[in-house]
Protein backbone atom coordinates (compact mmCIF):
# COMPACT_ATOMS: atom_id res chain seq x y z
CA UNK A 1 0.00 0.00 0.00
CA UNK A 2 1.05 2.93 -0.86
CA UNK A 3 2.17 5.93 1.62
CA UNK A 4 -0.40 8.61 2.60
CA UNK A 5 1.39 11.94 1.62
CA UNK A 6 1.52 14.58 4.68
CA UNK A 7 2.49 18.34 3.48
CA UNK A 8 4.28 20.19 6.83
CA UNK A 9 4.73 23.95 6.29
CA UNK A 10 6.87 25.97 8.35
CA UNK A 11 7.82 29.61 7.87
CA UNK A 12 9.78 30.78 11.07
CA UNK A 13 12.91 29.59 13.14
CA UNK A 14 11.10 29.36 16.06
CA UNK A 15 8.37 27.20 14.63
CA UNK A 16 10.62 24.67 12.98
CA UNK A 17 12.51 24.41 16.29
CA UNK A 18 8.92 22.64 17.30
CA UNK A 19 8.27 21.12 14.41
CA UNK A 20 11.93 19.52 13.94
CA UNK A 21 11.38 16.63 16.09
CA UNK A 22 7.93 15.43 14.41
CA UNK A 23 9.42 16.10 10.94
CA UNK A 24 12.68 13.57 11.80
CA UNK A 25 10.25 11.22 13.60
CA UNK A 26 7.84 11.50 9.73
CA UNK A 27 10.75 10.60 7.74
CA UNK A 28 11.09 7.23 9.60
CA UNK A 29 7.33 6.07 9.41
CA UNK A 30 6.20 3.31 7.21
CA UNK A 31 2.62 4.79 6.59
CA UNK A 32 3.28 8.39 5.91
CA UNK A 33 5.49 10.32 2.75
CA UNK A 34 6.78 13.91 4.47
CA UNK A 35 6.44 16.46 2.23
CA UNK A 36 8.31 19.69 3.82
CA UNK A 37 6.99 23.52 2.38
CA UNK A 38 9.39 25.89 3.46
CA UNK A 39 7.58 29.51 3.72
CA UNK A 40 7.91 32.74 5.33
CA UNK A 41 10.66 34.41 7.26
CA UNK A 42 12.71 31.25 6.53
CA UNK A 43 13.32 32.27 3.33
CA UNK A 44 13.82 36.48 3.53
CA UNK A 45 17.55 37.67 4.42
CA UNK A 46 16.09 40.16 7.06
CA UNK A 47 15.43 37.15 8.97
CA UNK A 48 18.40 35.32 8.27
CA UNK A 49 17.53 32.83 4.96
CA UNK A 50 16.81 29.99 8.38
CA UNK A 51 16.38 27.61 5.75
CA UNK A 52 19.75 27.27 6.03
CA UNK A 53 18.77 25.51 9.38
CA UNK A 54 16.27 22.96 7.83
CA UNK A 55 19.01 22.12 5.02
CA UNK A 56 21.47 21.26 7.59
CA UNK A 57 19.82 18.80 9.29
CA UNK A 58 19.41 16.93 6.22
CA UNK A 59 15.50 17.37 5.74
CA UNK A 60 14.11 17.17 2.26
CA UNK A 61 12.27 20.35 1.56
CA UNK A 62 9.54 19.49 -1.26
CA UNK A 63 8.63 23.32 -2.06
CA UNK A 64 10.69 26.76 -0.89
CA UNK A 65 7.51 29.26 -1.59
CA UNK A 66 8.48 32.79 -0.70
CA UNK A 67 5.79 35.32 0.15
CA UNK A 68 6.91 38.53 1.67
CA UNK A 69 7.17 40.63 -1.25
CA UNK A 70 5.46 43.39 0.13
CA UNK A 71 7.33 44.05 3.36
CA UNK A 72 6.72 43.50 6.88
CA UNK A 73 6.21 47.20 8.01
CA UNK A 74 2.42 47.54 8.00
CA UNK A 75 -0.79 45.88 8.74
CA UNK A 76 -1.67 46.88 5.23
CA UNK A 77 1.72 44.65 4.21
CA UNK A 78 0.75 41.54 6.39
CA UNK A 79 -2.76 41.77 5.03
CA UNK A 80 -1.83 41.49 1.69
CA UNK A 81 0.88 39.02 2.14
CA UNK A 82 -1.82 36.74 3.68
CA UNK A 83 -3.84 37.35 0.29
CA UNK A 84 -0.61 36.26 -1.63
CA UNK A 85 -0.21 33.29 0.29
CA UNK A 86 -3.12 31.94 -0.02
CA UNK A 87 -2.74 32.44 -3.98
CA UNK A 88 0.21 30.69 -3.80
CA UNK A 89 -0.46 27.49 -1.56
CA UNK A 90 -3.72 26.81 -3.81
CA UNK A 91 -1.44 26.54 -6.44
CA UNK A 92 0.58 24.31 -4.35
CA UNK A 93 -1.90 22.04 -3.09
CA UNK A 94 -3.59 21.78 -6.69
CA UNK A 95 0.06 20.14 -8.34
CA UNK A 96 0.78 18.63 -5.15
CA UNK A 97 -2.42 18.02 -3.52
CA UNK A 98 -1.69 15.83 -0.29
CA UNK A 99 -3.61 13.55 1.68
CA UNK A 100 -2.91 15.59 4.35
CA UNK A 101 -1.71 19.11 5.72
CA UNK A 102 -0.01 19.66 9.15
CA UNK A 103 0.35 23.29 10.91
CA UNK A 104 1.64 24.57 14.20
CA UNK A 105 0.63 27.72 15.87
CA UNK A 106 -0.90 31.03 15.05
CA UNK A 107 1.19 32.76 12.43
CA UNK A 108 -0.53 34.93 9.75
CA UNK A 109 1.00 33.00 6.97
CA UNK A 110 -0.08 29.70 8.51
CA UNK A 111 -3.58 30.88 8.67
CA UNK A 112 -3.37 31.52 5.13
CA UNK A 113 -1.39 28.47 3.94
CA UNK A 114 -4.43 26.35 6.52
CA UNK A 115 -7.26 27.94 4.45
CA UNK A 116 -6.02 27.27 1.18
CA UNK A 117 -6.05 23.51 2.21
CA UNK A 118 -9.56 23.97 3.92
CA UNK A 119 -10.79 25.53 0.94
CA UNK A 120 -9.48 22.41 -1.09
CA UNK A 121 -11.08 19.91 1.41
CA UNK A 122 -7.92 18.74 2.09
CA UNK A 123 -7.66 17.66 5.73
CA UNK A 124 -5.90 19.89 8.12
CA UNK A 125 -4.02 19.02 11.35
CA UNK A 126 -3.22 21.05 14.19
CA UNK A 127 -0.65 21.61 16.69
CA UNK A 128 -0.88 24.03 19.79
CA UNK A 129 -4.65 25.10 19.58
CA UNK A 130 -6.28 26.25 22.64
CA UNK A 131 -3.99 29.07 23.33
CA UNK A 132 -4.94 32.41 24.63
CA UNK A 133 -2.48 35.28 23.43
CA UNK A 134 -4.98 38.46 24.43
CA UNK A 135 -1.90 41.10 22.58
CA UNK A 136 -1.58 39.58 19.28
CA UNK A 137 -3.57 39.20 16.01
CA UNK A 138 -1.95 35.47 16.25
CA UNK A 139 -4.67 34.98 18.83
CA UNK A 140 -7.60 34.42 16.36
CA UNK A 141 -5.48 33.25 13.70
CA UNK A 142 -5.43 30.23 15.87
CA UNK A 143 -8.89 30.21 16.66
CA UNK A 144 -9.36 30.27 12.69
CA UNK A 145 -6.82 27.45 12.26
CA UNK A 146 -9.19 25.44 15.45
CA UNK A 147 -12.33 25.52 13.44
CA UNK A 148 -10.83 24.48 9.97
CA UNK A 149 -8.69 21.46 11.15
CA UNK A 150 -9.71 18.02 11.75
CA UNK A 151 -6.97 16.91 14.25
CA UNK A 152 -6.19 18.80 16.83
CA UNK A 153 -2.80 18.32 19.39
CA UNK A 154 -2.87 21.14 22.04
CA UNK A 155 -0.22 21.47 24.67
CA UNK A 156 -2.07 20.84 28.26
CA UNK A 157 -5.04 20.25 29.06
CA UNK A 158 -6.37 23.38 29.62
CA UNK A 159 -6.14 24.10 25.82
CA UNK A 160 -7.71 20.90 25.14
CA UNK A 161 -10.74 21.51 27.02
CA UNK A 162 -10.79 25.36 25.32
CA UNK A 163 -10.79 23.55 21.70
CA UNK A 164 -13.39 21.37 22.78
CA UNK A 165 -15.29 24.15 24.17
CA UNK A 166 -14.95 25.74 20.88
CA UNK A 167 -17.19 22.69 19.21
CA UNK A 168 -14.47 20.42 17.85
CA UNK A 169 -15.36 16.88 18.77
CA UNK A 170 -13.14 15.86 21.89
CA UNK A 171 -12.39 12.31 20.19
CA UNK A 172 -10.29 14.83 17.50
CA UNK A 173 -8.46 16.49 20.35
CA UNK A 174 -5.22 14.60 22.15
CA UNK A 175 -3.21 16.93 24.63
CA UNK A 176 0.37 15.78 23.73
CA UNK A 177 2.31 18.17 25.94
CA UNK A 178 4.17 20.66 24.32
CA UNK A 179 7.08 20.31 21.50
CA UNK A 180 9.04 22.98 23.41
CA UNK A 181 9.07 20.87 26.67
CA UNK A 182 9.94 17.84 24.94
CA UNK A 183 13.37 19.66 23.12
CA UNK A 184 14.52 20.93 26.53
CA UNK A 185 13.98 17.52 27.74
CA UNK A 186 15.90 15.38 24.75
CA UNK A 187 18.29 17.27 23.38
CA UNK A 188 21.77 17.40 24.32
CA UNK A 189 22.30 20.86 24.84
CA UNK A 190 25.63 22.20 24.77
CA UNK A 191 28.11 23.46 28.08
CA UNK A 192 28.00 27.25 28.74
CA UNK A 193 31.82 26.98 27.30
CA UNK A 194 30.75 25.55 24.01
CA UNK A 195 28.26 27.77 23.79
CA UNK A 196 30.58 30.55 24.59
CA UNK A 197 33.00 29.45 22.19
CA UNK A 198 30.31 28.71 19.46
CA UNK A 199 28.84 32.35 19.57
CA UNK A 200 31.68 34.69 20.27
CA UNK A 201 30.74 36.27 23.56
CA UNK A 202 31.61 35.73 27.28
CA UNK A 203 29.24 33.99 29.22
CA UNK A 204 31.38 34.02 32.18
CA UNK A 205 29.12 36.82 33.58
CA UNK A 206 25.03 36.69 34.15
CA UNK A 207 23.06 37.93 31.05
CA UNK A 208 19.47 37.95 29.76
CA UNK A 209 17.95 36.00 27.02
CA UNK A 210 15.74 38.52 25.30
CA UNK A 211 13.08 38.06 22.88
CA UNK A 212 11.28 40.99 21.98
CA UNK A 213 7.87 40.92 18.99
CA UNK A 214 5.81 43.73 18.46
CA UNK A 215 2.32 43.51 19.50
CA UNK A 216 0.19 43.88 17.01
CA UNK A 217 -3.17 44.49 18.46
CA UNK A 218 -4.22 47.57 20.29
CA UNK A 219 -2.14 49.99 18.56
CA UNK A 220 0.90 50.55 20.72
CA UNK A 221 3.70 51.70 18.99
CA UNK A 222 6.76 48.18 19.19
CA UNK A 223 9.22 50.59 18.97
CA UNK A 224 8.20 52.67 21.55
CA UNK A 225 7.68 49.73 23.80
CA UNK A 226 11.05 48.18 22.68
CA UNK A 227 12.87 51.42 23.55
CA UNK A 228 10.97 51.34 27.62
CA UNK A 229 12.04 47.70 27.53
CA UNK A 230 15.80 48.36 26.76
CA UNK A 231 16.16 51.75 29.19
CA UNK A 232 15.13 48.90 31.81
CA UNK A 233 17.48 46.22 31.01
CA UNK A 234 20.40 48.90 30.27
CA UNK A 235 19.47 50.16 34.12
CA UNK A 236 20.08 46.70 35.71
CA UNK A 237 23.69 46.78 34.22
CA UNK A 238 23.09 43.30 32.81
CA UNK A 239 24.69 41.56 29.49
CA UNK A 240 22.20 40.50 26.92
CA UNK A 241 22.32 37.94 23.67
CA UNK A 242 19.20 39.46 21.69
CA UNK A 243 17.12 37.30 19.49
CA UNK A 244 15.33 39.22 17.02
CA UNK A 245 11.82 40.00 16.16
CA UNK A 246 9.74 38.14 14.26
CA UNK A 247 8.43 39.24 10.47
CA UNK A 248 4.92 41.07 12.06
CA UNK A 249 4.26 44.25 11.63
CA UNK A 250 7.47 46.96 13.04
CA UNK A 251 9.61 44.05 13.54
CA UNK A 252 12.16 45.11 11.15
CA UNK A 253 12.58 48.79 13.28
CA UNK A 254 13.05 46.95 16.67
CA UNK A 255 15.80 44.83 14.64
CA UNK A 256 17.42 47.88 13.90
CA UNK A 257 17.35 49.08 16.79
CA UNK A 258 18.77 46.22 18.46
CA UNK A 259 21.83 46.56 15.69
CA UNK A 260 22.37 50.03 16.83
CA UNK A 261 22.67 48.69 20.39
CA UNK A 262 24.78 46.13 19.71
CA UNK A 263 27.11 48.17 17.96
CA UNK A 264 27.22 50.89 20.50
CA UNK A 265 28.31 48.17 23.26
CA UNK A 266 29.58 44.86 21.44
CA UNK A 267 31.19 44.01 24.79
CA UNK A 268 28.11 43.68 26.85
CA UNK A 269 25.27 42.80 24.10
CA UNK A 270 25.17 40.97 20.91
CA UNK A 271 22.12 39.62 18.93
CA UNK A 272 21.17 37.04 16.34
CA UNK A 273 18.75 36.58 14.16
CA UNK A 274 18.30 32.66 14.68
CA UNK A 275 20.39 30.69 17.18
CA UNK A 276 19.07 27.81 15.69
CA UNK A 277 17.00 25.27 18.20
CA UNK A 278 20.32 24.11 20.26
CA UNK A 279 22.27 27.22 20.87
CA UNK A 280 19.18 29.06 22.21
CA UNK A 281 17.92 26.24 24.58
CA UNK A 282 21.23 25.87 25.68
CA UNK A 283 21.07 29.93 26.27
CA UNK A 284 18.06 29.83 27.81
CA UNK A 285 19.20 27.22 30.43
CA UNK A 286 22.35 29.17 31.01
CA UNK A 287 20.53 32.63 31.38
CA UNK A 288 20.30 34.36 34.72
CA UNK A 289 16.64 35.95 33.23
CA UNK A 290 14.63 35.11 29.80
CA UNK A 291 13.13 38.73 29.34
CA UNK A 292 10.64 40.23 26.68
CA UNK A 293 7.68 38.79 24.89
CA UNK A 294 8.33 35.43 23.41
CA UNK A 295 6.19 32.40 23.68
CA UNK A 296 9.42 30.73 24.81
CA UNK A 297 9.57 32.60 28.08
CA UNK A 298 5.96 31.42 29.25
CA UNK A 299 6.31 28.29 27.80
CA UNK A 300 9.71 26.80 28.12
CA UNK A 301 11.30 28.10 31.13
CA UNK A 302 9.12 26.40 33.68
CA UNK A 303 10.54 23.39 31.80
CA UNK A 304 14.28 24.59 33.45
CA UNK A 305 13.33 26.49 35.99
CA UNK A 306 14.98 29.48 34.67
CA UNK A 307 13.52 33.32 36.11
CA UNK A 308 11.47 35.15 33.48
CA UNK A 309 10.35 38.22 32.72
CA UNK A 310 6.74 38.57 30.66
CA UNK A 311 6.50 42.30 29.08
CA UNK A 312 3.26 43.45 28.04
CA UNK A 313 0.26 41.63 26.53
CA UNK A 314 1.41 39.84 23.87
CA UNK A 315 1.36 36.64 25.54
CA UNK A 316 -1.72 37.59 27.96
CA UNK A 317 -4.32 35.25 28.35
CA UNK A 318 -1.35 32.05 28.41
CA UNK A 319 -0.68 29.92 31.47
CA UNK A 320 1.69 31.38 33.98
CA UNK A 321 4.13 29.29 36.02
CA UNK A 322 5.83 30.45 39.65
CA UNK A 323 8.70 31.27 37.39
CA UNK A 324 7.11 33.76 35.37
CA UNK A 325 6.62 37.55 36.46
CA UNK A 326 4.48 39.61 34.09
CA UNK A 327 4.77 43.17 33.97
CA UNK A 328 3.30 45.94 31.73
CA UNK A 329 5.72 47.79 29.03
CA UNK A 330 6.36 50.81 30.78
CA UNK A 331 9.75 51.40 31.87
CA UNK A 332 9.36 51.41 35.59
CA UNK A 333 7.22 48.00 35.65
CA UNK A 334 9.77 46.55 33.47
CA UNK A 335 12.85 47.53 35.98
CA UNK A 336 11.24 46.46 38.54
CA UNK A 337 10.17 43.02 37.29
CA UNK A 338 13.78 42.48 36.21
CA UNK A 339 15.51 43.72 39.14
CA UNK A 340 12.67 41.08 41.27
CA UNK A 341 13.50 38.32 39.27
CA UNK A 342 17.44 38.71 39.50
CA UNK A 343 17.16 38.44 42.88
CA UNK A 344 18.51 35.29 44.51
CA UNK A 345 15.26 34.60 45.99
CA UNK A 346 13.28 34.60 42.73
CA UNK A 347 16.02 32.57 41.18
CA UNK A 348 14.80 29.41 44.16
CA UNK A 349 11.44 30.01 43.58
CA UNK A 350 11.68 29.93 39.78
CA UNK A 351 13.73 26.79 40.48
CA UNK A 352 10.84 25.19 42.17
CA UNK A 353 8.62 25.78 39.17
CA UNK A 354 6.67 23.20 37.18
CA UNK A 355 5.74 22.91 33.59
CA UNK A 356 2.00 22.25 32.77
CA UNK A 357 3.32 21.33 29.12
CA UNK A 358 4.97 18.07 30.08
CA UNK A 359 3.67 15.25 27.78
CA UNK A 360 6.60 12.59 27.32
CA UNK A 361 7.35 11.54 24.12
CA UNK A 362 5.04 14.86 22.37
CA UNK A 363 6.34 14.31 19.09
CA UNK A 364 6.33 10.73 19.27
CA UNK A 365 2.58 11.12 20.33
CA UNK A 366 1.82 13.04 17.51
CA UNK A 367 3.28 10.62 14.68
CA UNK A 368 1.56 7.29 16.08
CA UNK A 369 -2.14 9.77 16.09
CA UNK A 370 -1.22 10.99 12.48
CA UNK A 371 -0.44 7.37 11.09
CA UNK A 372 -4.06 6.27 12.98
CA UNK A 373 -5.73 9.41 11.25
CA UNK A 374 -4.47 9.09 7.81
CA UNK A 375 -5.53 5.19 7.62
CA UNK A 376 -8.55 5.87 9.06
CA UNK A 377 -11.76 5.29 6.88
CA UNK A 378 -13.31 8.97 8.28
CA UNK A 379 -10.06 11.04 6.39
CA UNK A 380 -11.51 13.76 4.63
CA UNK A 381 -15.13 13.34 5.86
CA UNK A 382 -16.90 16.35 6.85
CA UNK A 383 -16.48 18.09 10.43
CA UNK A 384 -19.36 18.24 12.68
CA UNK A 385 -19.68 20.68 15.60
CA UNK A 386 -19.40 19.30 18.85
CA UNK A 387 -21.71 20.65 21.43
CA UNK A 388 -21.09 20.59 24.88
CA UNK A 389 -24.30 18.88 27.15
CA UNK A 390 -26.27 22.10 28.31
CA UNK A 391 -25.84 23.05 31.77
CA UNK A 392 -28.72 22.67 34.07
CA UNK A 393 -29.88 25.80 35.05
CA UNK A 394 -30.92 24.10 38.26
CA UNK A 395 -27.40 23.80 39.21
CA UNK A 396 -26.37 27.09 37.74
CA UNK A 397 -24.67 29.40 39.68
CA UNK A 398 -25.01 32.85 39.65
CA UNK A 399 -23.74 36.28 40.95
Amino acid sequence: MPKKTLCVITGTRAEYGLLRPVMLKLLKSSVIEPRIVVTGAHLAPQFGNTVSEIEADHLPIDARIPILKFGTGSALATSRTVAYTLEAFTDYFSTRRPDAVLVLGDRYEIFAAGAAAALLEIPLVHISGGDVTQGAADDWFRHCLTKMASLHFPSCEEYAQRVIRMGEDPATVENVGGLGDENLRSLPLLSRQELAESIGFDLSRPYALVTYHPETVGGASPTQQFEDFYRALEAQGIAAIFTKANADAGGSRINDRIDEICKEHPERYIAFTSMGVLRYLSAMKYCAVVAGNSSSGVVETPTLGVPCVNVGDRQKGRIISENVICCRSDTQSVSEALHRALSPEFAQKAHRAVSPYHGGDTSGRIVKRLEEFLQSPQLGKPKSFYDLPAADPNTASGC
